[in-house]
């Protein structure tokens, strides 16, 4: 078997590319977030003086192996989606290690993250993190179930489990488009994102105005550094999976950047509208509607 190095560069790059632009769409949104709220805001580099200080920081306190394994698992998710996932259409060095079937991998890495941290969760000093664990397993699970069905549709429309092909199918302009061609999969999925996304009304878990906001009150220092590195990562990569699924994907890294920002900017817009929901009102709301778009897409198909 012969290694690419070619490729492994370039993917090298492309993870490079995305962590940076994951800090600085991450500034953004703070930005717009203070200034809906009539605040100042953070400086636009703030994100990579905050990763800096915490890979600084060494952590004098030991709560098991599997408690610090949760951070990585939870960067393994992040990377591994990045990794398998076609980045720009038509470029050989830039479509990463995908191959025919990637979607079906690519859901499975969604969800690795999220059972790594519960492992690391259930290790910690903090007796009630059992809650937090199911809190976050449950809203998760009730996010992937609209999420699979859509892209079951998908798989049904295009017969096809690659997201390349997914993406090639979609060519020839904006008609094209999943989310024209089979808008109730699409919408289906886009409900979802608000919830993979983790703002409000969906982050209860990790609520960031009360005393108890989930894992940063637990994992410090480095491995929150790691934390905060995965979660550049995976929100500007789960944007391009929605986009290469239902937007057409993107033919150039100024188009990948320019449909991540909208595609990320939609679940930023709807936190700022809508207030916290509880967990279970949460649970509830994606087995409602997400769930019922989700089956009336395959029952059209």
């Amino acid at each position: 078997m012969e290694i690419d190095f070619n490729k492994i560069l370039f993917a090298i790059i492309g993870l490079i590319i995305v962590l940076n632009w994951g800090l600085l769409m991450s500034s953004i949104m703070r930005k717009i977030g203070a200034r809906v709220a009539g605040r100042h805001g953070i400086p636009w580099f703030q994100p990579w003086v905050d990763l800096v200080k915490n890979y600084a920081i060494r952590s004098q306190i030991t709560h098991g192996v599997m408690f610090y394994l949760g951070p990585v698992f939870r960067l393994s998710g992040g990377v591994g989606l990045f990794l398998f996932m076609p980045m720009i259409f038509g470029s050989d060095l830039w479509i990463n290690f995908s191959f025919k079937g990637d979607i079906i991998l690519i859901l499975y890495f969604q969800f690795f993250g999220m059972l790594g941290m519960a492992l690391g969760a259930g290790e910690g000093g903090q007796p009630h993190s059992f809650i937090g664990i199911s809190r976050g397993l449950s809203q998760f699970t009730a996010i992937e179930v609209p999420m699979t069905l859509a892209v079951i549709s998908l798989a049904v429309q295009y017969q096809t489990l690659s997201i390349s092909d997914i993406v090639e199918a979609q060519q020839g302009g904006f008609m094209n488009w999943t989310i024209i061609t089979n808008p109730f999969a699409s919408i289906a999925a886009m409900l979802s994102l608000l919830g993979a996304f983790g703002h409000s009304p969906f982050n209860l878990v990790k609520a960031p105005n009360e005393i108890p906001i989930g894992p940063p009150t637990e994992y410090h220092g480095t491995y929150l550094g790691v934390l905060r590195t995965n979660a550049a990562i995976l929100h500007v990569v789960e944007a391009v999976l929605f986009m290469n699924l239902f937007f057409g994907g993107a033919g150039s890294w100024l188009e990948l950047i320019v449909k991540s920002f909208l595609i990320y900017f939609w679940s930023v817009f709807v936190g700022m509208v809508f207030p916290r929901f509880r967990i279970e009102q949460s649970v509830v709301w994606f087995l409602k509607v997400p769930l019922i778009l989700g089956i009336i897409a395959i029952i059209l198909l």
